[in-house]
This record gives C-alpha cells, sequence and structure tokens, in this order.
C-alpha cells in the first residue's frame, strides 16, 4: 500500500504542471531563441557588408581590419555561416599592378604589354577578370616565338576567396535561449512519459 500511496503521489506531482503550460512556455522561449538568432545572422551580414565595401575602396589595411572582425565575429556567434565571399576588386587591382610592373620602362618587353592592353582594353566597356585574361592570352601568343624574357603571373584567385565557419552552439543570448527550448522540450517528453509509466503501473502492479 505504501507503493501505491507514492505512485500516486507522484502522479498528482506531475499532474500540477499541465503539459500545454509547458507548451505555451516552449512558444515564448522559441520566439525569443528565433529573434537571437537572427540578431546574430544580422550582424554577420553587416561585417560581410562592411569587407566588400573595404574591397571597393582599396584600402588594404581597412580590408584586413574588416576580415578580422568578420572573423572573430562569426566565431564567436551561432547561426552566423557567411559562406564565401571573393575580393574581386583586390583581385583586379592586384592583377593590374602585376601587368603594370611588367609594362614598365625597365623590362625590355615593356613595349609587349603596352600593346596587349592597347588590343583588349577597346574590346571591354570596363575592367574585368576577362580583360585581364584576354591581356594574358595575347601575351603568350609570343611566348612559344621566344620573344619574351618574362611571363606574367597573376594572383592566385584562392587567395582572395575568405569562408569562415560559425559554431554550432556559443554561450551567447541565442545559445542560452536555445539550450532552455532543448530543457523545456525534454521536460515535456518527461513528463509525458512519466504519466504512461505512471498510469500503466496503478493498472497492472497495483490493481488489487
Amino acid at each position: 500500500m505504501a507503493d501505491k500511496r507514492q505512485v500516486r503521489r507522484s502522479l498528482r506531482q506531475l499532474q500540477k504542471v499541465k503539459t500545454w503550460q509547458l507548451v505555451i512556455l516552449l512558444l515564448l522561449v522559441g520566439f525569443v531563441a528565433a529573434t537571437f538568432l537572427r540578431l546574430n545572422n544580422i550582424g554577420m551580414v553587416e561585417r560581410r557588408d562592411a569587407v566588400m565595401a573595404a574591397d571597393k575602396d582599396g584600402n588594404l589595411d581597412v580590408i584586413q581590419a574588416r576580415l578580422y572582425d568578420l572573423q572573430r565575429y562569426v566565431s564567436n556567434h551561432m547561426n552566423a555561416d557567411m559562406g564565401t565571399i571573393y575580393l574581386e576588386n583586390q583581385y583586379k587591382r592586384d592583377s593590374q599592378r602585376t601587368i603594370d610592373q611588367a609594362s614598365g620602362d625597365n623590362n625590355p618587353n615593356g613595349n609587349i604589354y603596352k600593346k596587349a592592353q592597347e588590343v583588349c582594353a577597346p574590346r571591354f566597356s570596363h575592367y574585368s577578370q576577362a580583360y585581364l585574361q584576354c591581356t594574358v592570352d595575347y601575351l603568350a601568343q609570343y611566348s612559344p616565338a621566344g620573344e619574351l624574357s618574362t611571363s606574367v603571373t597573376l594572383p592566385k584567385a584562392d587567395l582572395y576567396r575568405y569562408s569562415y565557419v560559425s559554431p554550432l552552439w556559443t554561450p551567447d543570448f541565442a545559445g542560452w535561449s536555445v539550450l532552455a527550448c532543448l530543457l523545456i522540450i525534454i521536460m515535456i517528453v518527461a513528463r509525458l512519459i512519466g504519466l504512461v509509466v505512471l498510469r500503466i503501473l496503478l493498472k497492472t502492479r497495483y490493481r488489487g
């Protein structure tokens, strides 16, 4: 009988907290978690846009500072995956600098480099990767004949791509609110399982 009373007492304690109350609490905490997760993502987008704006301006120190700020933010906030960004403008500037250096007065082949730019520039309405490739292709025409003692090697495009990965969980507002959601879900599941088990015990083991 003592065991039966203990089972009934446990059953009454579980029934004090209603499942619908836990569900409402879960919805409220879930809304808070979703808000903080969204704010984390917005913070990443703002810093990613700052990197792209710095890439257009062309200040290398500012670009590095913005990249560091983006990396630090992404690594410390969940739901801040940024994908891959490409510093296209910086790549174009460095590539053009390489071509300009090859076209210098000290280079015996400089006149050929200048000719390549004169041929390619009218074909493209704006500076682009296609323009750079046209210049390199034009120069390559002279290599087999030995007319060039040097060749142009453009920077590797992969060196201008950046991708930072956000952790699955971080101890910020978003992380703790998500953890609270998981805890409430566990409470709901545990409560339902506990009610079922206690009712089964009352119907079977203590039937008499």
